[in-house]
């Protein structure tokens, strides 16, 4: 019994230990063999951003990171006058710097460093071409790798930037604009390739490799038109310089709400973001408020119209200066009582003659077509940091506020809602969506355009749209503030602006916002172009400052477009109204 008992325990130790070496085996077998592995990241190569012909905007570039693996440059060898000789670092070095150019002593130094740190990876040189690497493979130098990367490029430039956007330098990733705005479709999806290398550096054939393809991100147009973005950026820019002023905005839409240009001056260098002032790399079109002044009084006219207190002929009668809510008001110019048609209020911009327009309508009426043209609400775009602006309800307004709101001041909304604003008039009182992207490129290379839960909402009649419009082409005529608004062969409706510029940091008013927004051809409105200067030094009134900007960037619209040229002149409505007995003029 011994004896069997004896046996019996000396067969389970020797199956243990033939389990454990099998084992055992087997893990150093793997262990070998992960030793050998090599994981290389492969980046998706982002999608491109292009305007509404396909030019493109935003595009990626293949480059390769050149990496190495130090415990094997200084064991390189090269076959060299008949015998295989160990060149190392040296060799390495030597030949990098005869096909990337740069110092062989610098990349040996890199090396030697690496291989007294036993390193297995280093840079040696970033951003190289993928010819330059197909020079640098054909060396056949052991220990060098290559890691796949890409480089962002703006072929336009300053000239988008602020709507473009840019992507950040270490993850490549979108950090602001339309790049930031659409991240996830631009990006893609990155892959591995993973393959078993030998002790010098040779990928075997016969090992455990593996490749999972990156899925590279998908294109995005937008409605830019990039021919009419560079020339309303050089335009805007040389405004502002001509002007002297702090900055300013330009949007260009079509009637359809499809936004053609957004241009902001100062901008900044897409590919080097982080020189620039932090105010510069948004869009302020978007994303800066301001008080719109008179350019904002076609809403009180709109209201006024469609409650039928008020039609283009009907009298006002406006006096040198009108108390209202505790306050005293008056007309940028001095002058005596007039008598204005309510048409003639808008062309000569009269503060006064528009409060006692507008007080025709309730506060709440007025409100409610502040809020249908879209003030005091985003556009709904999706655009990063865009912002609604300030339209406080009826129930908080202070008594002079009641008044002030007329003409486009104690409220704040942006150069695109106000684009917007005149869209709606443009398009026979229907508000559509504003649009910046066209579309995201499908698999078969067609665009799919993404879906928009934002509906046209019918503002004001076409009667009344019709009759603005009329009323906006005589701001530009021979008697109202924009003559140089006028483009050459087409009729021009819009409206000048000069506001007082609040400024946070003061807590006060300080400088003054000079503006014009138009439409053209006036008697059927194709493209509306709005310009906001802020704070110009050389004048303060829209219709020097901002009006010629408009001229000259909305004949270029027109022109390239192929809109034919206005057949007559519109018919304007009068602007002076018989005169008045005293009696008459309000108290």
């Amino acid at each position: 019994m011994l004896m069997v008992a004896m046996l019996f325990i000396f067969s389970l130790f020797t199956a243990q230990i033939i389990r454990v070496q099998g084992v055992d085996a087997a893990a150093v077998s793997t262990k070998a063999r992960d030793s050998r592995l090599h994981h290389e990241n492969v980046p998706a190569l982002r999608g491109q951003i292009v305007d509404d012909k396909g030019a493109a905007l935003a595009t990626s570039v293949q480059r390769y990171n050149v990496t190495a693996d130090a415990t094997q440059t200084s064991q390189y060898k090269s076959f060299v006058n008949g015998r295989t000789t160990v060149l190392g670092n040296s060799g390495v070095a030597a030949g990098l710097a005869s096909v990337l150019g740069g110092s062989a002593n610098q990349y040996y130094a890199t090396l030697q460093a690496a291989t007294q740190r036993k390193s297995r990876f280093v840079y040696l040189v970033k951003n190289v071409t993928p010819e330059q690497w197909q020079r640098v493979l054909a060396l056949k130098l052991g220990g060098i790798y290559p890691e796949s990367t890409q480089t962002r490029q703006y072929p336009q430039g300053a000239s988008a930037s602020s709507i473009v956007g840019w992507v950040d330098a270490g993850s490549s990733a979108g950090a602001g604009g339309v790049e930031l705005m659409k991240q996830g479709i631009l990006n893609g999806r990155p892959g591995v390739r993973t393959y078993e290398e030998a002790p010098d550096g040779t990928v075997i054939a016969t090992g455990s490799n593996s490749d999972t393809p990156a899925v590279n991100g998908s294109n995005v147009k937008l409605t830019l038109d990039s021919d009419i973005q560079y020339y309303a950026s050089n335009a805007l820019a040389a405004g502002v310089k001509k002007t002297r002023a702090e900055a300013g905005d330009l949007v260009v839409m079509d009637r359809q709400g499809n936004v053609l240009a957004a241009a902001s001056y100062p901008s900044f260098d897409p590919t080097n973001p982080g020189a620039a002032s932090p105010g510069n790399l948004q869009p302020r079109g978007f994303a800066e408020t301001y008080e719109p002044g008179s350019t904002s009084k076609i809403i009180t006219m709109a209201a006024a119209l469609s409650a039928g207190v008020a039609t283009p002929t009907s009298q006002v009668i406006v006096p040198s200066q009108l108390r209202r809510g505790g306050a005293l008001f008056h007309d940028s110019e001095p002058h005596g009582t007039e008598s204005l048609t309510v048409a003639g209020v808008l062309a000569e911009s009269s503060n006064m003659g528009t409060m006692l327009t507008g007080s025709k309508v309730s506060s709440d009426y007025l409100y409610g077509f502040m809020r249908k043209f879209g003030l005091g609400a985003p556009t709904g775009v999706g655009f990063p940091g865009e912002t609604g602006g300030i339209v406080a309800p009826p129930s908080q307004w202070s008594g002079s506020q009641r008044y002030t709101v007329m003409f486009g001041q104690g409220l704040s909304t942006t150069l695109m809602q106000q684009a917007s604003v005149y869209q709606t008039v443009a398009n026979d009182g229907v508000r559509l969506p504003v649009n910046l992207i066209a579309g995201v490129q499908n698999a078969s290379g067609g665009w799919t355009k993404p879906a928009d839960s934002r509906k046209p909402v019918r503002v004001i009649s076409t009667g009344v749209a019709s009759q603005l419009r009329t009323m906006l082409s005589g701001v530009v005529g021979q008697d109202g503030t924009a003559q140089k608004a006028k483009v050459a062969g087409y009729n021009v409706a819009g409206k000048t602006g000069t506001a007082e510029l609040y400024d946070a940091k003061l807590g006060r008013y300080n400088g003054y916002t000079a503006s014009f927004i138009g439409m053209a051809p006036a008697e059927n409105p194709q493209y509306i172009v709005a310009v906001a200067l802020q704070n110009p030094k050389t004048t303060i009134y829209g219709g020097e400052a901002a009006a010629p900007i408009f001229s000259q960037v909305a004949g270029y619209v027109l022109r390239t477009r192929g809109v034919a040229p206005s057949r007559k002149p519109v018919s304007l409505y009068p602007i002076q109204y018989a005169a008045v007995s005293t009696e008459q003029r309000p108290k």
